[in-house]
C-alpha cells in the first residue's frame, strides 16, 4: 500500500489579494474550506498546509487541522510542499493549491490512480476539454497537449494545437493539480530554472525538458468552480457558496 498524503501551500502575501487563506468565506477561512475538501479523497494519509505565516498556522489549527511552517523565501508552491516532506515518510505527495475552496475530492482521486498503478511513473496531473474557443488566446489558461497514451506533449500559454485543421483539434486546459512521488519532488526542485520553464514561466515544463514523462488525466469534474486570486474571485466564490447552500436547503 502506497502512503499518499496531501500539502497545501497557502502563504499570506498575494499579491492580488493579500491574507487570501484567511479571508472569510461563509463563516471559514479559504483554507479551511479547501483543507475540508482535500481531506474528502480516498486513502490519505495525512493533509498538511504548508505555510510561512504564523496566522495561517493558527488558523488551521484553529479548526482541527495540520499545520507546518516553512520558510518565506520559496519561489513557487513545489518548493514549499518539497521543504515540508522533506521530513514525512510518503510515497506519493499531492500538491493542491490553498485558493481551492471547492476542489471537488474527485479529482485528486484521478490525479494519484496513474501513480499507484504504475510505479514507474514520477507525476501526473489532470485537464479539461476546452469547449469555448474564445478563452484560448487567454494567456492565463495554460493549454496542455498529450501523446496518445496520455503523456504530455507540452504545456503552453499559447494556442497548442494550432488551429489549422480546427475539426482535429482537442483542445485541453491545463489544470494545476499535481501529485509527485516523494523522492522525485525531492529531486525536481533541486533543479534550476530551465529554458523553456522561463519563456513560459510554466514549472512543469522543467520536468519535460529533464526527459520525465508526465500522465495527463482529463477530467470533466469541477468546471465553473471558481478558484480565488482576487478580490472579484472572492466575491464570486461567495456568491457561489451561497447559491449552492440554497440548492441544498
Amino acid at each position: 500500500m502506497s502512503k499518499v498524503i496531501v500539502v497545501i501551500p497557502a502563504r499570506f502575501g498575494s499579491t492580488r489579494l493579500p491574507g487570501k487563506p484567511l479571508a472569510d468565506l461563509g463563516g471559514k477561512p479559504v483554507i479551511q474550506h479547501t483543507y475540508e475538501r482535500a481531506a474528502l479523497a480516498r486513502g490519505l494519509s495525512d493533509v498538511i498546509v504548508a505555510t510561512d505565516d504564523q496566522r495561517i498556522l493558527d488558523a488551521v489549527g484553529a479548526f482541527g487541522g495540520r499545520a507546518m511552517m516553512t520558510r518565506a523565501d520559496h519561489a513557487n508552491g513545489s518548493e514549499r510542499v518539497a521543504e515540508v516532506v522533506t521530513s514525512i515518510d510518503a510515497d506519493v505527495v499531492v500538491n493542491v493549491q490553498g485558493d481551492e475552496p471547492f476542489i471537488d475530492p474527485g479529482m485528486l482521486d484521478e490525479a494519484i490512480e496513474p501513480l499507484l498503478k504504475d510505479p514507474q511513473l514520477v507525476m501526473s496531473t489532470l485537464s479539461r476539454e476546452i469547449t469555448d474557443t474564445s478563452i484560448l488566446n487567454t494567456p492565463s489558461i495554460v493549454k496542455v497537449v498529450s501523446d496518445l497514451s496520455g503523456y504530455a506533449l507540452y504545456f503552453s500559454r499559447s494556442v497548442i494545437p494550432y488551429g489549422r485543421y480546427p475539426e482535429f483539434c482537442h483542445w485541453q486546459e491545463h489544470v494545476g493539480l499535481y501529485a509527485y512521488r516523494r523522492d522525485f519532488l525531492l529531486e525536481f526542485v533541486k533543479w534550476p530554472p530551465t529554458p523553456l520553464e522561463q519563456a513560459e514561466s510554466l514549472e512543469q515544463l522543467r520536468v519535460l525538458e529533464h526527459g520525465y514523462r508526465i500522465r495527463v488525466v482529463e477530467t470533466t469534474r469541477g468546471e465553473d468552480v471558481p478558484c480565488i486570486d482576487t478580490p472579484e474571485d472572492l466575491e464570486r466564490a461567495r456568491r457561489y457558496l451561497q447559491m449552492r447552500s440554497q440548492g441544498a436547503a
